[in-house]
Protein backbone atom coordinates (compact mmCIF):
# COMPACT_ATOMS: atom_id res chain seq x y z
CA UNK A 1 0.00 0.00 0.00
CA UNK A 2 1.61 3.50 -0.70
CA UNK A 3 1.41 6.31 1.39
CA UNK A 4 2.02 9.49 0.28
CA UNK A 5 2.87 12.67 2.39
CA UNK A 6 0.09 14.60 1.82
CA UNK A 7 -2.16 10.63 2.99
CA UNK A 8 -0.44 11.25 6.13
CA UNK A 9 -1.11 15.09 6.55
CA UNK A 10 -5.04 14.52 5.34
CA UNK A 11 -4.98 12.07 7.99
CA UNK A 12 -3.84 13.91 10.77
CA UNK A 13 -5.79 16.78 9.58
CA UNK A 14 -8.84 14.47 10.28
CA UNK A 15 -8.48 14.66 14.41
CA UNK A 16 -7.49 18.67 13.96
CA UNK A 17 -4.32 17.79 14.02
CA UNK A 18 -1.80 19.87 11.31
CA UNK A 19 1.41 18.42 10.72
CA UNK A 20 5.09 18.66 8.18
CA UNK A 21 7.79 16.56 7.80
CA UNK A 22 11.43 17.56 7.02
CA UNK A 23 14.57 15.91 6.70
CA UNK A 24 16.51 14.83 9.52
CA UNK A 25 19.16 16.42 7.20
CA UNK A 26 18.51 19.00 9.26
CA UNK A 27 18.95 17.68 13.08
CA UNK A 28 22.61 19.74 12.88
CA UNK A 29 20.98 22.71 11.88
CA UNK A 30 18.35 22.39 14.70
CA UNK A 31 21.41 21.61 16.97
CA UNK A 32 23.26 24.99 15.73
CA UNK A 33 20.18 26.76 16.41
CA UNK A 34 19.95 25.57 19.91
CA UNK A 35 23.65 26.40 20.83
CA UNK A 36 23.96 29.73 19.34
CA UNK A 37 22.39 32.09 21.60
CA UNK A 38 23.71 30.15 24.53
CA UNK A 39 27.03 30.34 22.48
CA UNK A 40 26.69 34.48 22.47
CA UNK A 41 26.02 34.50 25.79
CA UNK A 42 22.29 34.89 25.76
CA UNK A 43 20.99 32.39 27.57
CA UNK A 44 21.40 31.81 31.08
CA UNK A 45 23.20 29.11 31.92
CA UNK A 46 21.47 27.76 34.50
CA UNK A 47 18.09 28.20 32.39
CA UNK A 48 19.83 26.26 29.51
CA UNK A 49 20.91 23.20 31.53
CA UNK A 50 17.69 23.09 32.74
CA UNK A 51 15.41 23.64 29.64
CA UNK A 52 18.21 22.72 26.43
CA UNK A 53 20.49 20.48 27.32
CA UNK A 54 18.71 16.95 27.24
CA UNK A 55 18.03 16.85 23.79
CA UNK A 56 19.11 14.41 21.24
CA UNK A 57 19.84 15.00 17.84
CA UNK A 58 20.73 11.33 16.82
CA UNK A 59 18.46 9.09 15.16
CA UNK A 60 17.04 6.61 17.95
CA UNK A 61 18.74 3.03 18.35
CA UNK A 62 15.11 1.47 17.18
CA UNK A 63 15.29 3.18 14.10
CA UNK A 64 18.90 4.55 13.01
CA UNK A 65 17.87 4.51 9.19
CA UNK A 66 15.75 7.05 10.13
CA UNK A 67 15.58 9.68 7.19
CA UNK A 68 12.52 12.77 8.03
CA UNK A 69 10.76 14.26 10.73
CA UNK A 70 7.44 14.52 11.57
CA UNK A 71 6.23 17.42 13.69
CA UNK A 72 2.64 17.11 14.29
CA UNK A 73 0.67 20.32 16.29
CA UNK A 74 -2.23 19.35 18.18
CA UNK A 75 -4.79 21.82 19.47
CA UNK A 76 -5.07 22.75 23.47
CA UNK A 77 -7.55 24.14 25.63
CA UNK A 78 -6.61 25.61 29.44
CA UNK A 79 -7.63 23.81 32.11
CA UNK A 80 -9.28 25.25 35.16
CA UNK A 81 -8.43 23.18 38.97
CA UNK A 82 -10.49 24.34 41.85
CA UNK A 83 -9.26 23.99 45.14
CA UNK A 84 -11.26 24.36 48.05
CA UNK A 85 -9.63 25.93 51.34
CA UNK A 86 -11.12 27.39 54.99
CA UNK A 87 -14.32 27.76 53.30
CA UNK A 88 -13.52 29.25 49.78
CA UNK A 89 -12.48 28.09 46.42
CA UNK A 90 -9.54 28.78 44.32
CA UNK A 91 -10.45 28.30 40.81
CA UNK A 92 -6.50 28.61 38.94
CA UNK A 93 -5.87 27.91 35.28
CA UNK A 94 -3.02 25.56 33.78
CA UNK A 95 -2.17 26.28 30.49
CA UNK A 96 -1.96 24.27 26.95
CA UNK A 97 0.31 20.99 27.28
CA UNK A 98 0.95 20.44 30.93
CA UNK A 99 -2.07 17.91 31.45
CA UNK A 100 -3.13 15.17 29.43
CA UNK A 101 0.84 14.91 27.54
CA UNK A 102 1.35 11.15 27.82
CA UNK A 103 -2.06 10.18 27.27
CA UNK A 104 -2.09 12.67 23.88
CA UNK A 105 1.26 11.91 22.71
CA UNK A 106 0.39 8.19 22.92
CA UNK A 107 -2.57 8.54 20.69
CA UNK A 108 -0.76 10.75 18.36
CA UNK A 109 1.76 7.99 17.94
CA UNK A 110 -0.68 5.24 17.77
CA UNK A 111 -2.46 7.01 14.55
CA UNK A 112 0.81 7.86 12.96
CA UNK A 113 1.60 4.09 13.24
CA UNK A 114 -1.48 2.91 11.90
CA UNK A 115 -0.99 5.05 9.15
CA UNK A 116 2.43 4.23 8.32
CA UNK A 117 2.82 0.94 9.12
CA UNK A 118 0.61 -0.97 6.11
CA UNK A 119 3.20 0.52 3.79
CA UNK A 120 6.01 -1.00 6.25
CA UNK A 121 7.04 2.40 7.54
CA UNK A 122 8.04 3.21 11.25
CA UNK A 123 7.89 6.14 13.91
CA UNK A 124 9.53 6.70 17.07
CA UNK A 125 8.97 9.29 19.39
CA UNK A 126 12.29 12.18 19.01
CA UNK A 127 13.37 14.39 22.08
CA UNK A 128 13.97 17.09 20.38
CA UNK A 129 13.40 21.08 20.13
CA UNK A 130 9.84 20.89 19.08
CA UNK A 131 9.41 24.77 19.25
CA UNK A 132 12.20 25.26 17.24
CA UNK A 133 11.41 22.50 14.56
CA UNK A 134 8.06 23.45 13.78
CA UNK A 135 9.01 27.15 13.25
CA UNK A 136 11.85 26.03 10.70
CA UNK A 137 9.74 23.41 9.28
CA UNK A 138 6.88 26.33 8.56
CA UNK A 139 4.24 24.52 10.70
CA UNK A 140 4.66 27.69 13.48
CA UNK A 141 5.92 30.67 13.55
CA UNK A 142 7.22 32.47 16.56
CA UNK A 143 5.30 35.12 18.43
CA UNK A 144 7.17 37.94 20.69
CA UNK A 145 6.81 36.41 23.53
CA UNK A 146 8.72 32.93 21.97
CA UNK A 147 5.81 31.18 22.21
CA UNK A 148 4.35 29.19 18.99
CA UNK A 149 1.33 29.93 16.75
CA UNK A 150 0.01 27.35 14.25
CA UNK A 151 -2.73 29.02 12.18
CA UNK A 152 -5.93 27.96 13.39
CA UNK A 153 -4.64 27.21 16.96
CA UNK A 154 -3.51 30.42 18.30
CA UNK A 155 -0.41 29.34 20.80
CA UNK A 156 -3.31 26.82 22.19
CA UNK A 157 -1.55 23.40 20.94
CA UNK A 158 0.94 20.89 21.90
CA UNK A 159 3.77 20.36 19.61
CA UNK A 160 5.69 16.75 18.97
CA UNK A 161 8.08 15.30 16.72
CA UNK A 162 8.73 11.67 15.65
CA UNK A 163 11.90 9.95 13.80
CA UNK A 164 10.72 8.26 10.83
CA UNK A 165 11.65 6.16 7.66
CA UNK A 166 9.10 7.88 5.75
CA UNK A 167 11.08 9.08 2.53
CA UNK A 168 10.97 12.85 2.61
CA UNK A 169 10.27 14.48 -1.08
CA UNK A 170 8.65 17.22 0.37
CA UNK A 171 10.79 18.97 2.67
CA UNK A 172 9.41 22.38 4.06
CA UNK A 173 12.43 23.61 5.67
CA UNK A 174 12.61 27.09 5.86
CA UNK A 175 13.93 30.24 7.91
CA UNK A 176 12.92 30.82 10.79
CA UNK A 177 9.50 33.87 10.63
CA UNK A 178 8.22 35.48 13.36
CA UNK A 179 4.41 35.75 13.26
CA UNK A 180 3.44 39.24 11.25
CA UNK A 181 0.84 40.24 13.29
CA UNK A 182 4.13 41.38 16.55
CA UNK A 183 5.46 44.00 14.11
CA UNK A 184 3.36 46.26 15.09
CA UNK A 185 2.40 45.05 18.54
CA UNK A 186 3.48 45.10 21.72
CA UNK A 187 0.73 43.63 23.89
CA UNK A 188 2.59 40.90 25.26
CA UNK A 189 5.68 42.83 26.34
CA UNK A 190 3.72 45.37 28.14
CA UNK A 191 1.32 42.98 30.04
CA UNK A 192 4.60 40.96 31.15
CA UNK A 193 5.29 41.72 34.83
CA UNK A 194 8.96 40.24 34.77
CA UNK A 195 10.12 42.06 32.02
CA UNK A 196 11.06 38.77 30.22
CA UNK A 197 9.95 40.30 27.04
CA UNK A 198 11.11 43.74 25.88
CA UNK A 199 11.73 45.77 22.81
CA UNK A 200 15.89 45.16 22.74
CA UNK A 201 15.27 42.10 21.36
CA UNK A 202 13.40 39.16 19.71
CA UNK A 203 14.38 36.47 21.79
CA UNK A 204 12.92 35.96 25.08
CA UNK A 205 14.71 37.26 28.36
CA UNK A 206 13.38 33.16 29.62
CA UNK A 207 15.53 33.39 33.09
CA UNK A 208 13.03 36.28 34.13
CA UNK A 209 9.62 34.30 33.03
CA UNK A 210 7.17 33.09 35.59
CA UNK A 211 7.27 30.08 34.37
CA UNK A 212 11.01 29.19 34.32
CA UNK A 213 10.36 29.43 37.98
CA UNK A 214 6.63 27.69 38.98
CA UNK A 215 8.25 25.22 36.67
CA UNK A 216 11.17 24.09 38.90
CA UNK A 217 11.58 21.54 41.69
CA UNK A 218 9.54 22.19 44.40
CA UNK A 219 12.86 22.72 46.81
CA UNK A 220 13.35 25.86 44.96
CA UNK A 221 11.72 28.64 46.42
CA UNK A 222 10.35 31.94 43.80
CA UNK A 223 13.08 34.75 44.22
CA UNK A 224 12.29 37.45 46.49
CA UNK A 225 11.71 40.02 43.48
CA UNK A 226 9.17 38.25 42.22
CA UNK A 227 5.42 39.66 43.53
CA UNK A 228 3.42 36.93 44.34
CA UNK A 229 0.21 39.06 42.73
CA UNK A 230 2.30 38.73 39.37
CA UNK A 231 1.43 34.74 39.09
CA UNK A 232 -1.61 33.63 37.45
CA UNK A 233 -1.48 30.38 37.34
CA UNK A 234 -1.00 26.96 39.05
CA UNK A 235 2.06 26.27 36.81
CA UNK A 236 2.71 27.89 33.49
CA UNK A 237 2.25 31.58 32.83
CA UNK A 238 -1.09 32.81 30.67
CA UNK A 239 -0.47 36.64 30.74
CA UNK A 240 0.60 37.02 27.45
CA UNK A 241 -1.26 34.53 25.78
CA UNK A 242 -4.40 36.34 27.00
CA UNK A 243 -3.92 39.24 25.70
CA UNK A 244 -2.62 37.99 21.85
CA UNK A 245 -4.60 39.51 19.50
CA UNK A 246 -4.22 36.26 17.92
CA UNK A 247 -5.66 33.86 20.70
CA UNK A 248 -8.67 36.17 20.33
CA UNK A 249 -10.82 33.35 19.28
CA UNK A 250 -9.37 30.95 21.82
CA UNK A 251 -9.00 32.60 25.05
CA UNK A 252 -12.25 31.44 26.66
CA UNK A 253 -11.48 28.22 25.46
CA UNK A 254 -11.01 26.76 29.13
CA UNK A 255 -11.66 22.86 30.34
CA UNK A 256 -12.65 21.67 33.42
CA UNK A 257 -10.22 19.66 35.74
CA UNK A 258 -10.67 18.33 38.69
CA UNK A 259 -12.08 19.85 41.97
CA UNK A 260 -10.49 19.18 45.74
CA UNK A 261 -11.82 18.94 48.76
CA UNK A 262 -10.19 21.38 51.75
CA UNK A 263 -8.88 18.15 52.99
CA UNK A 264 -7.14 17.50 49.52
CA UNK A 265 -5.90 20.77 49.50
CA UNK A 266 -3.99 19.87 52.95
CA UNK A 267 -2.48 17.13 51.86
CA UNK A 268 -0.75 18.67 49.09
CA UNK A 269 0.60 21.40 51.11
CA UNK A 270 1.71 18.79 53.34
CA UNK A 271 3.38 16.85 50.56
CA UNK A 272 1.89 13.66 51.70
CA UNK A 273 3.09 11.09 49.25
CA UNK A 274 1.27 9.48 46.77
CA UNK A 275 0.71 6.25 48.43
CA UNK A 276 -0.92 7.58 51.36
CA UNK A 277 -3.36 9.87 49.64
CA UNK A 278 -6.77 8.67 49.42
CA UNK A 279 -7.84 6.50 46.41
CA UNK A 280 -10.46 9.67 45.84
CA UNK A 281 -7.80 11.69 45.41
CA UNK A 282 -5.76 9.22 43.68
CA UNK A 283 -8.09 8.74 41.08
CA UNK A 284 -8.24 12.13 40.34
CA UNK A 285 -4.85 13.01 40.16
CA UNK A 286 -4.33 10.07 37.35
CA UNK A 287 -7.21 10.88 35.60
CA UNK A 288 -5.81 14.33 34.57
CA UNK A 289 -1.73 13.29 34.53
CA UNK A 290 -1.15 15.27 38.02
CA UNK A 291 1.27 13.05 39.34
CA UNK A 292 4.14 15.38 38.41
CA UNK A 293 2.69 18.59 39.95
CA UNK A 294 2.71 17.08 43.70
CA UNK A 295 6.10 18.11 43.82
CA UNK A 296 5.66 21.94 43.20
CA UNK A 297 1.75 21.93 44.68
CA UNK A 298 3.05 23.04 48.32
CA UNK A 299 5.50 26.17 46.82
CA UNK A 300 2.87 26.97 43.54
CA UNK A 301 -0.51 26.62 45.32
CA UNK A 302 0.80 28.39 48.26
CA UNK A 303 1.08 31.90 46.64
CA UNK A 304 -2.21 31.76 46.10
CA UNK A 305 -3.58 30.49 49.32
CA UNK A 306 -1.54 33.16 51.05
CA UNK A 307 -2.46 35.92 49.19
CA UNK A 308 -6.54 34.89 49.40
CA UNK A 309 -5.45 35.50 53.21
CA UNK A 310 -3.81 38.42 52.68
CA UNK A 311 -6.55 39.95 50.79
CA UNK A 312 -9.32 38.63 53.34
Amino acid sequence: MRVTTENIFSRLQEKGYKSRIVSVRHLGDLKEGIERPHKKGLLDIELFEDYLSGFDFSPPETLKEAISLLVVAIPEPQFQINFAWNEKVFPLMVPPVYLHGRKIIKSLKNRLEEILSRAGYRVVGAKLPVKFLAVRSGLAHYGRNNITYVQGMGSFHRLAAFFSDFPCDEDSWQEVQMLAACEDCSSCRLICPTDAITSERFLLHAERCITYFNEKPGDHPFPDWVDPSWHDCLVGCLRCQRVCPENKKLSQWIEKGPAFIHEETVSFLQKTPMDQLPSATVQKIEQFDLINFLDIFPRNLGVFLNEGKNSK
